[in-house]
């Protein structure tokens, strides 16, 4: 093993052996724990000196040492575990002589365990009073020279173990990352809704436009795709009688790195029959002020520097946010009627370009030629996304971008789709299903005769085939699970919220992931 500094992992390695020469397994198999640092901290951490010395009981506490102080025949440390640290003393002639030479044996970033009583020492602090010591793992190479403070964000990525030693807010991100997933359980759950897994390996990419990840199974001798979505293998469970379902899976799309994007990345996807995409609207409202309170104990969270409010969300169609975010110095913002008129949407776009051009602006680009409701989309995404700070509803989405979702009968160029923006990204992505065999399969022959990377190259025959056996009216959403981590956790990067993200290997060799836009 090939580390530096190599001095100091020569210099640990020498005491791991003096520290075996005493009769200590150098790797023990258990420690009997009664107590963590963190359940002490919190249990007695208002418990006077008296108090403590009255009710004295034995307990058994393990951690990490993340100080050392030797003074003479005594020395003190703390134990860091579970989040917090607690203060340890150690006397020789308590301890005995084995024991206090374990104790000057001991490195920054050691693992043991200690058996003894709490005490409070004369500076007051709460401390446990040291009868045996164990040794339960040495820590062959040293924490960051400034490990309580660990900065360097790449390192933080690479190493996320040492990370989550030197960076409490690390820690509790996790943490908090676990108790969003907990709450979303316990929502869908008391709503009568099934958590199920489906594949994740699929014969042919769908539910998504991404480009996807392949693999081979050499048994079947069959190309297999990495799973983009859940959607259509969740949609023949409603098909079969599930009429409330959802999972929470892994999904894998073979595209760019970005402070928003991950190749592998957490969604929440859920069905529920007999219901539209206006119930779901009413239902995210619900959903977000519930977890904002839950898992910060308030509806206003704090992110960078602006209050999100998740008490209320707004709703805006598309065509809305176009005009209401329309820059006032590119000219007179399009009318509703004006983009929903044949080539209306291209025009307003072209207008828009020739004002970006000359001041600098996003400019609205696209490959190839666009059909209207990919151009409304388009226009969107330049001038108005990054605007939708708050948390709002966009809703009613063109045709053209929405394979999957109902039309609305009294605009059939639009569907009965929506989306949750919060600090300008899309959080979650629901709609009203497509439930019509015949519809749905010219939706998919029109995507697969589009071509490009990121488009379907085959017909999902068995979905189509299970929508002839009659799917009711169903209602679908997908909710970002790493970005809404990034909101409740007030945290910049996607990176931030994963605990093993993507990375280049070490070294900068060549990988055929890009990262220019990575945090």
């Amino acid at each position: 093993m090939q580390f530096e500094p190599r001095d100091q992992f020569e210099q640990r390695q020498k005491k791991l052996e003096q520290i075996q020469a005493l009769g200590h397994d150098p790797y023990p198999r258990e420690f009997r724990w009664t107590d963590t640092p963190a359940a002490l901290v919190e249990k007695f951490g208002g418990a006077s000196a008296p108090e403590l010395d009255t009710n004295k009981r034995e307990l058994c506490v393990a951690g990490r040492v993340v100080s050392l102080r030797l003074m003479g025949k005594a020395g003190f440390a703390h134990l860091q575990g579970a989040g917090k640290r607690i203060q340890i003393y150690v006397r020789k002639d308590v301890v005995g002589e084995k024991g206090f030479q374990l104790f000057h044996l001991l490195d920054l970033g050691d693992s043991i365990g200690v058996r003894g009583h709490l005490f409070r020492t004369k500076t007051n602090e709460l401390s446990v009073w040291v009868e045996e010591i164990f040794f339960l793992s040495k820590a062959l190479l040293p924490l960051p020279e400034k490990w309580h403070g660990l900065t360097d964000v790449e390192l933080r990525y690479r190493q996320r173990y040492l990370d989550l030693i030197a960076n409490d807010k690390s820690r509790q991100v996790f943490a908090t990352r676990a108790r969003i997933i907990q709450e979303l359980r316990r929502f869908f759950d008391a709503r009568g809704y099934i958590e199920v897994e489906t594949p994740m390996m699929h014969p042919i990419p769908g539910g998504a436009t991404a480009r996807p990840f392949i693999t081979h199974h050499n048994t079947l001798d069959i190309d297999l795709y990495l799973r983009i979505a859940p959607e259509l293998y969740l949609k023949r469970l409603t098909v079969g009688g599930f009429d409330r379902v959802y999972e929470i899976n892994r999904n894998f799309r073979n595209e760019g790195i970005s402070t928003q994007h991950n190749p592998e990345f957490t969604m929440l996807e859920f069905y529920e029959a007999y219901s539209n995409y206006r119930d779901l609207m009413d239902m995210n409202e619900q959903l977000f002020a519930l977890l904002a309170k839950n898992v910060t104990g308030s509806t206003t969270v704090k992110y960078g520097q602006t209050e999100l409010d998740f008490s209320k969300m707004p709703r805006l169609s598309m065509r809305e946010a176009i005009v209401k975010y329309w820059p006032k110095a590119a000219g007179e913002a399009p009318t509703l009627e004006k983009l929903a008129s044949p080539g209306g949407a291209r025009e307003a776009t072209d207008r828009y370009n020739t004002w970006a051009k000359k001041s600098g602006a996003p400019y609205a680009t696209s490959k190839g030629e666009l059909k209207d409701g990919e151009w409304t989309g388009l226009l969107f995404e330049t001038i108005a996304e990054d605007q939708l700070v708050q948390p709002t509803i966009l809703y009613d989405f063109p045709k053209e971008i929405s394979p999957l979702s109902k039309q609305k009968p009294e605009d059939p160029s639009l569907t009965e789709r929506f989306e949750v923006y919060v600090a300008g990204m899309e959080v979650a992505n629901g709609f009203s299903e497509l439930n019509d065999p015949a519809e749905q399969e010219r939706r998919f022959l029109a995507q697969i005769a589009q071509g490009g990377e990121e488009m379907p190259k085959q017909l999902d025959v068995d979905y189509i085939r299970a929508l002839c056996h009659g799917m009711p009216p169903t209602a679908g959403e997908g909710i970002g699970i790493d970005r809404l981590t990034m909101l409740l956790t007030d945290s910049p990067s996607i990176r931030d919220v994963i605990l093993f993200p993507l990375l280049r290997p070490e070294g900068g060799e060549s990988s055929s992931t890009s990262e220019a836009h990575g945090a």
